[in-house]
């Protein structure tokens, strides 16, 4: 299966979730909330420095319930690009 190349749209998305991820992670290591969400330590890793920007969502759902956050929060931390993205004169130029 080809993978089409991320747009720096996606890129960013998966810099904020990592960001947000590392936050709500606070002291707890990577390997005990990585082995809590059935995930390997790698992929969270690579989740957090945002190597892998577009995540599959039932990981994300994972690493969130054991960190306590709900889906509607990181939909909208990660979102918050796009919104910033439709006001832009290039957002504009695109509808």
């Amino acid at each position: 299966m080809v993978r089409l190349p991320l747009t720096p749209a996606d890129i960013e998305r998966g810099q904020r979730l990592g960001a947000l991820l590392r936050r709500a992670r606070g002291d707890r290591s990577m390997l005990e909330t990585a082995l809590d969400a059935g995930v390997s330590p790698e992929t969270l890793r690579k989740i957090e420095t945002g190597r892998v920007a577009t995540p599959a969502f039932p990981t994300i759902a994972a690493i969130a319930g054991v960190l306590g956050l709900s889906l509607d929060e990181v939909w909208s931390e990660i979102n918050d690009l796009s919104r910033a993205t439709l006001r832009s004169p290039a957002g504009s130029a695109a509808r």
